[in-house]
């Protein structure tokens, strides 16, 4: 009797995206879906699109820069455990004696998992920009009736690993935050919401705004989702890199309502829980959006945009 002989078959590639013939040129891979280096002609262009957002930050708002780490107890007062943990990045370290922490690298050495070692520091990693500004905010008393506007960055973490461009672990956030009462909150939403579309148009980006909610985790999530969606707390502005039916959310526009002011204590003039709004511009979002619209060649990109971008003129 003949027997063949198979040989096991290689595992299919996975299906090509449509952004990754930008990989080349934007990033360099780091061993860890998600995570990259940038290429100088990326940078360049999420810094022009950042000093884009700077030429239209509102008169008085104060600016804020965030580390990539911030205090885990703040967050989990935020409300970001319940809500997220699925996401969440947490610092851990080697902690104890020197002989507990040698006998973790001798583990290593050995070929053993010196992971089983380690233990949580008191940091996490910011799941957003905009969440170390709430315990500032409230350790200055009540919110005048002019309210409080904050300008925020940071680099930012999610734990949802990705082979796609446009879904990365690790980003930048730049967001412009409100703090006040409901009118003066709801109107500063309402102006960007506004003003946001007025900057992807100049952009030359193809978009749409819609309702959203945020990935809430598990069954009670879910609640959670259509909720936010009813009372339209959230609105992305939707850019279709791959699809129509699949857009990317390059920028949000969420009201909080009374969620941080409850949990931090902060009372706006009429001695009530502050409400609160945000939006946010996904940096590198923005970028990649940048280059699938226009192309890899950012001399041959529209000259409207490249003025608006502080381009110097083209010798063409």
């Amino acid at each position: 009797m003949n027997v063949a002989m198979f040989a096991p078959s290689e595992p299919a590639p996975p299906p090509a995206d449509p952004l990754d013939y930008l990989a080349d040129v934007l990033f360099q891979k780091m061993g860890s879906p998600g995570v990259y280096g940038r290429t100088a002609l990326y940078e360049d262009v999420v810094e022009r699109l950042a000093a884009l957002i700077t030429r239209h930050r509102e008169v008085d708002t104060e600016v804020l820069r965030f580390p990539p780490v911030m205090n885990r107890t703040q967050l989990e007062r935020s409300g970001y455990l319940k809500s997220f943990p699925n996401l969440l990045g947490c610092v851990c370290g080697l902690h104890g004696t020197e002989s507990e922490i040698d006998a973790a690298v001798s583990c290593f050495d050995a070929g053993g998992d010196w992971t089983m070692s380690l233990s949580p520091a008191d940091l996490v990693l910011s799941p957003a920009a905009c969440y170390p500004v709430y315990p500032i905010a409230a350790s200055r008393g009540p919110v005048p009736a002019s309210g409080w506007c904050f300008d925020v960055a940071a680099d930012c973490f999610r734990r949802e690993p990705s082979r796609h461009l446009d879904r990365l672990q690790s980003f930048r956030m730049r967001e412009y935050v409100c703090i006040g009462s409901p009118d003066h909150v709801s109107a500063f939403r309402e102006r960007w919401m506004v003003l946001a579309q007025e900057i992807a148009r100049d952009l030359g980006l193809t978009f749409r705004v819609d309702y959203a909610s945020d990935p809430f985790f598990g069954r009670v999530g879910q609640m959670m989702a259509v909720s936010q969606k009813q009372q339209s707390l959230k609105f992305e502005l939707l850019v279709p890199l791959r699809s129509e039916e699949q857009p990317t959310a390059c920028m949000s526009f969420n009201y909080h309502r009374d969620h941080f002011g409850t949990a931090w204590g902060i009372a706006d003039a009429a001695g009530e829980p502050a409400h609160t709004a945000c939006v946010a511009f996904g940096m590198d979002r923005l970028a990649v959006a940048m280059f699938h619209t226009h192309g890899r060649d950012v001399a041959r990109w529209p000259t409207a945009v490249r003025d608006l971008l502080g381009f110097p003129p083209n010798d063409r």
